[in-house]
């Protein structure tokens, strides 16, 4: 069977930047090098089962030569416009750097790895930051309130994926990593039987407590009651049945691919029917932003930011016997992801 490809119009996900930009210098900083990036281009896709002559015009991002960028890197203070033959002057700074270090430190204190780190990140500092990201809260910045269109876009387009070929009534689906339960809400509401996991203890019962009341808000008479996720505090690892559907979204971020290609292999073992994930993709203007954003750490810790090229994932996918059926990409200024949905080859 051919591959789908899907165009998702202006709507991707790179998740760590807000950690690095969270004063006004930084959001101008942000704002400075990630405008030139994005440009509009129209691509005229035929859409399946039509008629050949029938066109829809998709905008998609497209990243020009880079355009902006820093000249005193350590203090931050002076930005200038480079040409794109300055982009090996760039790295050469950007090298010089040390994120990893700092990275290093922050392993020594929790005493463990990037998952203790993720761990002790979302239980605390970083689940005021994301709950309010994935909340309603005037309380963000412009950098965050981007990101919150991201990361809705991207549950919205799962939620496409997910109910375009029937009613989700009593599907089981495995949300993997579910933050404080923005897919997992939904698809309760559609009538699914949704597992829900995270590593945070505090996502969850944040994630517990929106869903009793989003879910007893939703119920009348006419409708049957929605059935109630259930939700549990595990890692990636530890999940363990079998779904219907398994969703992780936004997660693969926080491994490296030496084990992300064990944790996609683990999540595919769980999936009878779908694997959908998204993930950070690793291009060469995407690796340059993340490195622009570790020059500028903050006051604020955040945890170690990992990439991924969409062949490394395919081959993945491939290896533990699944093909890639449909892909997309969501982006706005601050956020970036791919989006594949994939089943049994």
């Amino acid at each position: 069977m051919a591959t789908n490809h899907i165009l998702i119009p202006r709507i991707t996900h790179y998740h760590q930047l807000p950690y690095y930009f969270h004063s006004p210098f930084r959001q101008n900083l942000a704002m400075a090098f990630c405008s030139p990036l994005f440009s509009p281009v129209n691509f005229a896709v035929v859409p399946k089962h039509t008629k050949p002559n029938y066109r829809r015009n998709f905008t998609i991002s497209a990243i020009p030569p880079l355009s902006t960028a820093i000249t005193s890197p350590l203090d931050g203070t002076t930005l200038a416009v480079l040409g794109g033959s300055s982009v090996a002057a760039l790295a050469a700074i950007l090298s010089i750097t040390d994120p990893e270090r700092r990275r290093q430190l922050q392993a020594e204190e929790v005493g463990g790895g990037d998952k203790e780190v993720v761990r002790e990140y979302f239980n605390n500092n970083g689940f005021d930051r994301w709950k309010k990201i994935y909340g309603d809260t005037d309380d963000v910045n412009k950098v965050q309130l981007d990101i919150r269109l991201g990361h809705s876009k991207t549950v919205e387009n799962v939620m496409k994926m997910l109910t375009e070929e029937g009613s989700l009534k009593g599907v089981t689906v495995c949300d993997a990593g579910c933050g404080t339960g923005c897919l997992s809400i939904p698809l309760a509401k559609e009538g699914a039987i949704v597992s829900a996991s995270d590593i945070s203890a505090s996502m969850v019962a944040e994630a517990q407590k929106q869903a009793q009341e989003e879910l007893l808000k939703a119920k009348d008479d006419l409708a049957p009651t929605p059935v109630m996720p259930k939700f549990e505090v595990k890692d990636l690892e530890s999940l363990d049945g079998k779904y219907d559907t398994v969703v992780c979204l936004d997660v693969m971020i926080h491994y490296p691919q030496s084990k992300a290609d064990g944790m996609i292999a683990h999540l595919a073992s769980l999936a009878e029917n779908r694997l959908i994930l998204s993930f950070a993709p690793k291009t060469f203007y995407y690796d340059l932003l993340k490195r622009i954003g570790e020059l500028f750490p903050g006051p604020s810790k955040a945890t170690r930011a990992y990439l991924h090229a969409e062949a490394d994932v395919e081959k993945a996918l491939q290896k533990a016997g699944w093909k890639i059926r449909k892909r997309g990409l969501i982006a706005t200024q601050f956020y970036f992801a791919k989006l594949i949905e994939a089943v049994p080859a």
